[in-house]
């Protein structure tokens, strides 16, 4: 009775090239995404992610390969509760070896970065939508990711937010020398990529 999300996937990402993922919603983009971050698990295949075989991983394993990972997601997921700065040094706290005064200074570098510098001590609801995605991608860079895996970062905002946004995704993503794959349904921001992948009915096309 199970049914097959994904059929006959076979993609390389190769290192620091921005890959667009588009087709129609329930054609398994998100699901592609969430299965090369280690957030679900594989059923049959093969998935090498940074070296990594996840097919049968333990946790410890998909949390090692996670560690390496930035993720970027439609809603931005920041916690309220939590400065802009505060919200990015959340994610430095995965690595043992980055110090507390360390944390602090590389969270406040990268909200400047992206130039968020007057807003380290903002809360996300006294930011717009596309600040807050700012601290988004802050969040997800801050850590040196190889990887980052965004699904719609500019789906809730505005033109010309959504194409700062993604204009400043591609500058630091270059200058991290990490690789992007992106997930959208917006034809406004197909020229940031070097590539462009179509998924239709759980398989590429």
């Amino acid at each position: 009775m199970r049914k097959p999300v994904l059929t006959n996937i076979d993609l390389n990402l190769y290192s620091g090239e921005i890959v667009l993922l588009t087709g129609p919603s329930g054609s398994g983009k998100t699901t592609l995404l969430t299965l090369i971050g280690a957030l679900r698990s594989l059923q049959q295949g093969s998935l090498k992610i940074l070296g990594q075989e996840l097919h049968g991983a333990r946790k410890h394993h998909q949390i090692q390969v996670r560690n390496q990972i930035g993720f970027i997601f439609q809603s931005h997921n920041l916690l309220k509760c939590l400065t802009a700065q505060e919200n990015v040094k959340m994610s430095l706290k995965l690595h043992k070896h980055i110090s507390f005064v360390q944390r602090q200074r590389r969270s406040i570098a990268m909200l400047e970065a992206v130039g968020l510098g007057e807003f380290v001590n903002a809360y996300p609801d006294n930011l717009s939508g596309g600040q807050k995605q700012r601290v988004a991608i802050a969040r997800a860079l801050v850590s040196h990711p190889k990887l980052i895996l965004a699904d719609e970062p500019t789906a809730a905002l505005d033109s010309q937010s959504g194409r700062d946004v993604v204009d400043l995704l591609q500058r630091l993503a270059k200058e991290e020398g990490c690789t992007v794959l992106l997930v959208t349904h917006d034809n406004r921001i197909l020229d940031i990529a070097d590539r462009i992948l179509q998924i239709e009915d759980g398989r590429l096309i």
